[in-house]
């Protein structure tokens, strides 16, 4: 049994977990920049789940309209194709949203199971794929990414995937190192000596232990991933799509660069990349000082 199911138990459950989220709330909201990185991370979130049905993207080109400067009609002014910008910009971050999470999600359950895994069995196993996480940390993840995606036609699934097998080295040696110091704790060696389910250890007595440490890697990941896929749009190698790293990659091609009218194009996916990444680092700022009560001002429970 863990000690949060043990102080759950003192206070019984609803009071307990109750009590958490009070306290978990009060730490957030303390923390401006941390709120601020919540609501622009939602504000994205919602704009690209309504953006289909509220800002509908155009299907047609309009020559009489290429490369106008911002305007009542076009928020941003329009494309090389007299296209609007701003529909683009609202429907272009729901699939770098999607697949930063299932990379995330992935890179995170591979690096749980073998980072329990290895420490738990030890032995030859650990050393082994210790060696094996040191060696492929040497890998260089991005122009790997740029050789695989010229040969091989990656869908966003397939993408999420590599991303998240190329991330899992340092994922797996942080929680290797995390399971190596609850090892010794009294509630794990109990639940060895009951001869528990190497299941059971992982998702019920250690996993829920190092929540607030899975917390801040899930929103570091998908920073990586949003980087590598904005990164691979940019570069052409990505399949066409609604997607801001292929509105940059647009816009650098048409010279959009060199029109006075038409910096927005340029300017505006560039911005949004910016704002949601901001988002992830004041989120993970807001993390830290809720699962690290050194780093808070106020310390007060």
């Amino acid at each position: 049994m863990t000690k949060t199911n043990q102080e759950s138990k003192i206070l019984t459950g609803k009071d307990y977990w109750l009590k958490k989220l009070k306290n978990a709330f009060r730490v957030i909201t303390s923390d401006k920049i941390g709120l601020i990185g919540f609501f622009l991370l939602l504000i994205i979130i919602v704009i690209s789940l309504l953006a289909p049905y509220v800002f509908p993207l155009d299907t047609r080109s309009d020559p009489t309209k290429i490369f106008q400067p911002p305007s009542e009609d076009h928020l941003l002014g329009t494309d090389h194709m007299g296209r609007d910008i701003w529909a683009q910009i609202a429907n272009g971050g729901r699939n770098l949203l999607l697949l930063a999470v299932i990379t995330a999600v992935i890179s995170i359950l591979i690096g749980i199971v073998l980072g329990t895994i290895s420490p738990l069995i030890g032995g030859k196993f650990d050393e082994v794929l210790l060696f094996l996480a040191d060696v492929w940390l040497t890998i260089p993840r991005f122009p790997l990414l740029v050789v695989l995606s010229g040969f091989f036609r990656l869908s966003s699934l397939v993408l999420a995937l590599i991303l998240a097998i190329l991330s899992w080295a340092g994922l797996y040696r942080n929680i290797r190192s995390e399971v190596l110091s609850l090892k010794e704790r009294d509630y794990l060696e109990a639940a060895e000596m009951l001869d528990l389910s190497m299941f059971h250890l992982i998702f019920k007595e250690i996993t829920p232990n190092m929540m607030s440490f899975i917390s801040l890697n899930f929103t570091l990941m998908m920073r990586h991933a949003i980087y590598a896929q904005v990164g691979l749009f940019f570069l052409g190698l990505l399949p066409m799509e609604v997607n801001w790293g292929v509105m940059l990659n647009i816009a650098w091609a048409q010279g959009a660069i060199y029109h006075p009218d038409a910096t927005m194009f340029i300017l505006a996916p560039a911005m949004a990349i910016s704002l949601l990444i901001l988002s992830l680092v004041w989120i993970n700022r807001a993390l830290e000082n809720l699962f690290n009560p050194a780093l808070r001002t106020d310390k007060s429970d």
